[in-house]
């Protein structure tokens, strides 16, 4: 399914610190597919100036198109309803349920917490179209409140991470399709090319090898319930810098940049000579040409992340992609991997055996 990566300005969103972070079976054999594997599902998808992925989708009958966010990070699917007062849905589309004559109303609302904003509103079910893939009744929430949304290119957040209690018995998109048989294999993945090539492209069903080199390297997830894995180390120059002694990694495709606890990142921006600019951190646009990769070393492989991609140059300046993300007391140390690792890796979210498959993307 074609994703877009599409992007409003990039200054906006620095401005107003929205840089996006929506964090929130039986064992098969998953075939390596060929390209036309005729059980693999495609869905372009845009990339939003290289800071999230989106791609569009289908409400109700007649269809309501919307675009929305896949998001790893989060689970439940929801868009703006017609009877949202917030600023942030007079920007975008509405869904409008008295147009489709599928639409099943609740009485049953519900509240969303991302880090970057939130949402509340009420439940309803219809049918849910992404690409062919079809889930019929399926649960969403319609918006009736929103906040920290209003700068972002997209209506609302398809989320493919595991079933939360988020909505009661909201069941999330992905296993929805599962349950109606829509998809082959219990398995989804993301290509994400740069905002230029703009061929990225969210995969349900089954793996193209036509998007990687190599083979894909396997890591349990380490806690099932999340796309969070173990990690064993940050390094520069064969120095590890962060995650000294092992930490976790989630990985995420609604989150922009590459974020950790305060003490790891503050030790990266110095080591790349990263100054303090607001909220971020700028470097010098003439260095980047001699600044080492980082390199993120999983389940004894590493993932290097080159200067090139962990800085980003905009109306002349040259932000890190390097964040700080809020911690919460005693919390062991954790990073989220966004965009800016997940457009150098080919990124497998195996559902069936709980685990995620990494391999460079072409």
């Amino acid at each position: 399914i074609p994703l877009t990566q599409m992007k409003t300005m990039r200054e906006t969103l620095r401005e107003r610190n929205l840089l996006t972070d929506f964090s929130e079976e039986h064992p098969y054999s998953l075939s390596q597919n060929a390209t036309n594997d005729q059980n693999i599902i495609y869905h372009p998808v845009r990339n939003y100036k290289d800071l999230v992925c989106i791609g569009s989708i289908n409400i109700g009958t007649p269809p309501q198109e919307f675009q929305v966010l896949f998001d790893t990070g989060s689970s439940s699917l929801w868009v703006p309803s017609i009877y949202c007062q917030s600023p942030s849905c007079y920007k975008h589309k509405s869904f409008i349920p008295q147009n489709s004559s599928t639409f099943q109303a609740t009485n049953q609302i519900f509240n969303i917490k991302y880090s970057s904003g939130m949402i509340n509103g009420y439940l309803g079910y219809d049918t849910v179209r992404i690409g062919k893939l079809v889930s019929v009744a399926q649960p969403f929430g319609l918006s009736l409140k929103e906040f920290g949304f209003e700068a972002l290119p997209f209506d609302g957040i398809l989320g493919l991470g595991y079933p939360r209690p988020t909505v009661v018995g909201a069941t999330p998109v992905f296993d929805n399709l599962r349950k109606q048989g829509v998809i082959s294999e219990p398995v989804f993945a993301f290509y994400l090319s740069s905002q230029q090539e703009n061929r990225s492209v969210v995969m349900f069903g089954g793996v193209d090898r036509a998007y990687y080199k190599g083979e894909l390297n396997w890591v349990p997830v380490s806690q099932v319930g999340v796309w969070l894995i173990n990690m064993d180390s940050i390094s520069v120059n064969r120095t590890v810098v962060a995650c000294k002694r092992g930490c976790q990694a989630l990985l995420d495709t609604g989150t922009s940049l590459l974020l950790g606890p305060r003490g790891p990142v503050s030790k990266i921006q110095n080591l790349i000579h990263a100054r303090p600019f607001g909220h971020e951190h700028l470097v010098s646009c003439q260095t980047i040409g001699t600044l080492p990769p980082v390199v993120f070393t999983i389940n004894g492989i590493d993932y290097p992340v080159p200067a090139q991609a962990y800085i980003q140059s905009l109306s002349g300046r040259c932000f890190s992609n390097f964040l700080v993300r809020r911690q919460r007391v005693n919390e062991s140390e954790t990073w989220i991997l966004g965009d800016v690792f997940l457009r150098l890796y080919f990124s497998v979210f195996d559902r069936g055996n709980n685990r995620i498959g990494l391999a460079p993307a072409v």
